[in-house]
């Protein structure tokens, strides 16, 4: 008796998770025009470095993008910063290094093949400074979540007063994209945040769009190449089957002859 109530309850755990996991993974994300989805997908430059101008100025405070490095910023296929641009982004941080000969470390302005500078030292640090929560590092993040970028850009656009007989902690925050709703981080964003370089009006829309666009060429930066791989080799098939199959038919019809 004892074994069947225990198989009960724990059915009804199981069947109660999965409804749950099943029902977030159909909520309804924003929709929007990505530039590198699809066979001939291809990231906009443009798009790629307002979104570091967002992550820079807005996120890299909390959120880390270890698996970067500042040369990334002027290579073929992301942003495409000059060397000269990427040089001066790199010098503009503060980068702990050394020992030096007498032992100490000491700060020096950044280079090219340094990696992101962290925003804090480590993950007690991070954790006391964001009341115990933890900001994922940012460099895979959009492989890391379910719905990748559609998700990533909803989230940024998802903060809303909770519905009525809802109540949060103090730092939780209402988010109807989020998993389960609740998100400690604070809405980042608000129109005019940043002042685009190039005079793209910034909002929020369209900050959401471009630091999720950075950060999907961070999770895949070989994403162009891949796709013109990807289009080389069907074009090679292409051309393999319509030779076989004429050479097939060249065959069979000389047996046809024959007979």
């Amino acid at each position: 008796m004892k074994n069947s109530i225990r198989i009960f309850f724990l059915t009804t755990i199981i069947l109660g998770f999965q409804f749950n996991s099943n029902a977030a993974e159909k909520v309804e994300y924003l929709k929007t025009d990505w530039s590198f989805k699809g066979l001939f997908g291809k990231f906009d430059r443009s798009a790629l470095q307002r979104g570091y101008q967002v992550y820079t100025e807005v996120c890299s405070s909390c959120h880390s993008m270890k698996y970067l490095s500042y040369r990334n910023l002027s290579e073929k296929g992301g942003p495409e910063f000059t060397e000269a641009q990427a040089k001066a982004i790199a010098a503009s941080f503060e980068v702990k290094d050394g020992p030096n000969a007498d032992g100490d470390m000491f700060t020096r302005p950044g280079k090219l093949s340094d990696k992101f500078v962290m925003p804090y030292d480590n993950i007690k640090a991070a954790q006391a400074a964001n009341g115990g929560a933890y900001p994922p590092d940012m460099s895979v993040l959009v492989k890391a979540r379910g719905g990748g970028v559609d998700y990533i850009y909803s989230l940024l656009q998802g903060y809303v007063d909770p519905p009525e007989g809802v109540t949060l902690d103090d730092g939780v925050y209402y988010n109807k994209y989020m998993y389960g709703n609740k998100i400690k981080m604070a809405n980042q964003l608000s129109d005019g945040l940043v002042e685009y370089s190039d005079g793209t009006n910034a909002t929020i829309e369209q900050m959401s769009k471009d630091v999720t666009t950075f950060l999907m060429w961070a999770a895949e930066p070989h994403l162009e190449a891949r796709h013109k791989m990807g289009f080389k080799a069907i074009v090679y098939l292409i051309i393999l089957t319509t030779l076989v199959y004429f050479s097939m038919k060249k065959i069979w019809s000389r047996i046809e002859t024959k007979v």
